[in-house]
This record gives structure tokens, sequence and C-alpha cells, in this order.
């Protein structure tokens, strides 16, 4: 698989990411289990004999069994740690909210290290903004886990661009990611432009010019839920919304006219954008995670990438 360097960074990783949420087996606080291992393992393996090496964590996945799973997982197959690029986030705290407070930030970094069973994250992102975060005091936070040698790199997800830049000008390391929501089952970050007029579907879109603000600052953008979830690859059926079975339609004449499968061609459509955003992937089935990594080898056209951009949006362009 191609690999391409992530700006701000000397880090080499894997233009498909592999997201880690759905690798744990039970919602337990019970010792992981042979079978949870065994099972978790097949998807990793498979992502790892793709050459895939940029795995995506959050501490609330799986309420930290997901990364508990992972750290037996990689230390079973005897990987080594630099030939991963690991990833976690933090923020989101159960039954109350989220929460940036600088104990709160450092006690979930601890956590996720003791579950990865590793010394130190590659990348950590503040997972959904806190309300009442306080930049400064998050800038102090990341100098001291980077003076540790527990966080490598920062960045963020599902950040606006006015939040993007209010916490980048206290914090004096770059931010180099911002994590967003973006597929054919959600074209809102390419859809401002369209909506700056006003009306609802602006109200609701709250990132303006967010993959554009990526792009002037050279932070990388990924993409969660580019496939949603699995749902548009699958076969139209008489539930279908109208909008989601022309899409399915288009979607599959296509993919037979390149002889590719509909979730090669929906994560091409994500990285056409000139941001050269990264897809995140989270199935764990082998045979899916395999037809995902050839996604790097379907090039749409101009016309192409329109043409599943209007069946997405349920109604022509202006």
């Amino acid at each position: 698989m191609k690999k391409i360097v992530i700006p701000h960074t000397g880090l080499e990783v894997s233009e498909l990411i592999y997201g880690c949420m759905r690798i744990r087996g039970r919602w337990s606080d019970d010792p992981l289990t042979e079978e949870e291992i065994t099972n978790g393992l097949i998807s990793v393996r498979a992502a790892l004999d793709c050459g895939i090496n940029f795995f995506d964590h959050a501490d609330i996945y799986g309420r930290g069994r997901c990364e508990e799973l992972f750290g037996h997982l990689w230390k079973r197959e005897n990987v080594k740690r630099d030939a991963l690029i690991l990833q976690s986030k933090c923020g989101i705290r159960p039954g109350v909210g989220y929460d940036f407070r600088p104990d709160y930030i450092q006690k979930s970094v601890e956590g996720s290290l003791k579950r990865l069973q590793t010394d130190y994250l590659d990348i950590l992102l503040l997972h959904r903004p806190d309300i009442l975060m306080e930049p400064d005091a998050i800038a102090e936070t990341f100098e001291t886990l980077y003076a540790q040698g527990k966080v490598r790199y920062f960045g963020v997800s599902n950040f606006t661009p006015a939040l993007q830049r209010m916490l980048q000008s206290r914090v004096s390391m770059p931010l180099i990611t911002n994590q967003i929501r973006f597929g054919l089952g959600f074209t809102h970050p390419v859809e401002s432009w369209l909506v700056a007029g006003g009306g609802q579907e602006g109200i609701r879109t709250r990132g303006e010019g967010i993959l554009e603000h990526c792009m002037e600052v050279g932070v990388s953008v990924q993409a969660y839920s580019p496939v949603v979830g699995g749902g548009i690859m699958e076969p139209i059926q008489e539930t279908d919304s109208e909008r989601l079975r022309n899409l399915k339609e288009v979607l599959q004449t296509m993919a037979k006219e390149k002889g590719v499968g509909t979730d090669v061609l929906a994560l091409a459509w994500v990285a056409r954008h000139p941001a050269g955003i990264q897809p995140i992937i989270g199935t764990t089935r082998p045979e899916r995670i395999q037809s995902a990594a050839a996604f790097g080898n379907v090039k749409l056209t101009h016309e192409e990438w329109y043409k599943l951009f209007i069946a997405a949006r349920g109604q022509n362009l202006p």
C-alpha cells in the first residue's frame, strides 16, 4: 500500500487508516477471553497484511476494551513498535460530557498507554470539542506530555475552523490533523459554499470551510464513516429512501464499470478531494479490509466525482 508523510511530521503512514472501534468482543470489565483475542487478531492481521500501519483508537471505544485488545494483539504478533503508528483520542467523558481539563487529558493518556502496552502515542487527538476548554491549560498539558515522551504529535477531531485556529493560537506545536465525518453519506464538509447564503442546512453545518482551512495551513484530514458503516454497500432495499436508492444505483453501476467494489469507489471519492483526505475504515471482515486496501488504485475523473456527489446530495447542484 502507498505510504504518505503527514505534514509537519516525519511519520510515514499508510494512505488508509484502520479504525479499531469495532474490534472489541464484549462490553465487559472482565479479563479478555481467548475468543475475543482470536477474533480481534483476524481483522488486525488482515489490516497489517494489506500494508496498513496506521491504527486509530479512542479511550471511549469499548470503554477502553478496544485499546486493551489491540495491545494484546500487536504484542502477540511480535510486531515491532516502530512499525506501527498508534493514534488515540480523549475528551469524551461518560456521564459528564466532554472534558479537556489537564488532569483528565493526562489520566486518559496514561490509561491508553497502559492498555495499548506502549510507552508513547504517535498522535493524540482531542475527540469532540469541550465547550469549556481553556486553551492555555491544554497547551501546557500538551507540552508536558511531549516532554515526558508520552505523545509525539497532537491534533483534533470534529473541530470547526474557528475552534482549530483558536487552539492553535495558544499551542506552540502544530496541530497536525483534524478527524471529521465525511463521505458519500455525509457531504456537508464540501457543501459549505452551497449554503453560505443561509437556510436550514447552513444552520446544521457548523463546519464551513473546514477542508479549505486545513489545506491553507497544511493540516491533514482524516475521514471517519466514509462508507456509512457499510450501509451504502448493501443491496437496494424497499426501506431505502429515494436518495439512498439512487446513490446505490449510481455507485453499483460505476463500480461495475470499473471492476471494483462499491466500498472501494466510495473511498476513492473521499480521497479524490485535493485536501488529500485519509479515509478510516472500521470493518472487521478480512475480505472487506482487503477490498478497501485497493482504493488507491482507483482514480475518479472530474465528471465521475460530481456524478457521485449529486447522487449523494439527492438533488442537482444550483
